[in-house]
């Protein structure tokens, strides 16, 4: 996939056809030639090699490829924050490849947002990770859970964030992510251990890209 020259998700492997607005960016942004090699995947896992054709359709070029998933799943999770922040998090957590992906109000965070607007900003987010994704030549989609309450994530195998924890760990592969401000005392207390990022204080949407960074090497050296 690395060598392609580009990658898309299609719902069908046997019988790719991409969307729209993906044969529109394939066409007019890349400016594909026929003949070059685009890489296609179910977001599931599976891919296969097509060719461009003229028309902007695609024609099989190999077999189907199937990739395990990696273990364990990654998951990291961060206090929502102002403005396009939020966006630009999900686009690198895929792309560092991050399988889960979520968000939550911090007792401590500026954002609040009701019903409608979370569910309006986590249907941007999977378009985000999806066009992330393609990028990154990911065979897997992220899962982007959007938003949740903190209490929800507090369980087995996370871990907060905060100066002065212990390393970071696969043993705890979910890595949550504070507010500006920082975890209260009563998030603090929740009983999940705490994990240290590093000897610098980061901004929150740096610390997540942190933790993934992290996680994503001992992963990959495991």
């Amino acid at each position: 996939m690395r060598e392609s020259a580009a990658h898309a998700f299609v719902a069908d492997l046997d019988a790719p056809v991409v969307d729209a607005e993906d044969r529109h960016h394939l066409q007019r942004v890349l400016r594909l030639r026929p003949g070059q090699v685009v890489s296609v995947a179910d977001g599931s896992g599976a891919w296969r090699p097509c060719a461009w054709r003229a028309d902007g359709s695609l024609e099989p070029s190999g077999e189907v490829v199937v990739e395990p998933a990696p273990a364990p799943a990654l998951t990291v999770g961060f206090a929502l924050t102002k403005g396009a922040k939020p966006e630009w998090v999900v686009q690198k957590l895929t792309e560092l490849g991050v399988d889960r992906i979520v968000a939550f109000p911090a007792e401590r965070s500026v954002v609040r947002w009701d019903g409608a607007a979370a569910g309006r900003h986590a249907a941007r987010w999977r378009t985000v990770a999806r066009q992330a994704a393609m990028q990154s030549r990911r065979a897997r989609l992220p899962e982007v859970v959007g938003v949740v309450a903190f209490a929800d994530l507090v369980g087995d195998g996370a871990a907060l964030a905060a100066p002065g924890g212990g390393p970071i760990s696969l043993a705890r592969p979910t890595v949550l992510i504070g507010p500006e401000g920082g975890w209260s005392a009563a998030e603090l207390a929740c009983g999940l251990p705490q994990v240290d990022l590093g000897p610098t204080v980061l901004r929150a949407e740096t610390a997540a890209l942190a933790a993934a960074t992290l996680l994503a090497a001992l992963r990959s050296t495991s």
